[in-house]
């Protein structure tokens, strides 16, 4: 990473320092005064929903989330368990908080129908106990959060790969590929002859970490040739690549090699969205 991509990265990069301290640990960054605005972000994925908590300078004050297989491809498939794991992450932030949270925003992968899509996600969200202000594009949001004003934002979900591209601040161009985090389960899964859930659990331990990406350096390569043919007619950079399926040393090694141009992470890329999402909530 030159200095340049540092730079880019040294804002997002402070704020994701502080969040990681208190994530699901039932403590803030600090306590917020009675009467202070507060932003809430619902990112609802296809391995877990994340709660986040901004101030009204969008500076970090929680994050907690559960692990859940509630939602499929940006689909939710188990619509009361979505509602139950999110009340109790809101009625968590609240006693951590000593604050009510009223009002939320959510997020759908970009080839999700927006009608119908953003529609689940806000009755999710307002059932859990929220007044839902908007839904938003999940690598738009991701954007949001790293302040790109010209850029390529790559988000690997859970179960799809977003790409934004962004041009002078403008939306020039949004996508979103059905890969993602849960096929690189099914690969290690088809792999060890095991079951789904086997394989998430050792996909996200680091002792084998070599091994397995080895097993799903081609889902990786994959998402790269998919993210190249998006940048084919112009490339717009930084290329910036977040999401929890990420967290791999050789991840972004190899992406870069196939992209053809240096591709950077932040810090912990798995927050990025959520609280993208939460800056939205104002």
């Amino acid at each position: 990473m030159n200095y340049k991509q540092k730079n880019i990265l040294n804002g997002p990069n402070k704020k994701l320092q502080q969040l990681i301290k208190v994530v699901n640990k039932n403590r803030s960054v600090r306590k917020p005064n009675k009467d202070e605005p507060l932003r809430v972000g619902v990112d609802l994925g296809t391995s877990s929903i994340v709660l986040t908590v901004l101030d009204s300078q969008n500076e970090p004050l929680y994050c907690t989330f559960e692990y859940d297989n509630a939602i499929r491809d940006g689909i939710i498939v188990d619509f009361m368990d979505s509602v139950k794991i999110l009340k109790n992450l809101k009625q968590q932030a609240e006693q951590v908080l000593e604050r009510p949270l009223i009002t939320a925003c959510g997020a759908i992968p970009p080839d999700v129908d927006s009608g119908s899509g953003s529609k689940v996600v806000t009755n999710v969200i307002e059932a859990a106990g929220f007044s839902c202000r908007q839904v938003v594009a999940e690598p738009t949001a991701a954007a949001k959060f790293l302040q790109i004003k010209t850029g390529t934002v790559v988000d690997i979900g859970g179960g799809t790969t977003g790409i934004s591209v962004f041009n002078n601040n403008k939306l020039v161009q949004i996508i979103d590929e059905p890969t993602g985090g849960i096929h690189m389960t099914l690969v290690i899964a088809g792999a060890y002859q095991i079951n789904s859930d086997k394989a998430e659990v050792i996909k996200r331990e680091h002792k084998n970490e070599d091994e397995i990406f080895h097993i799903i350096q081609p889902v990786v390569e994959k998402m790269a040739i998919i993210t190249k043919n998006v940048m084919k007619d112009k490339i717009y950079e930084p290329v910036i690549i977040v999401g929890g399926a990420i967290n791999f040393k050789d991840f972004i090694p190899t992406f870069s090699k196939i992209l053809g141009i240096p591709a950077i992470k932040p810090l912990y890329p798995q927050f990025v969205t959520p609280l993208g999402i939460a800056m939205c909530d104002s």
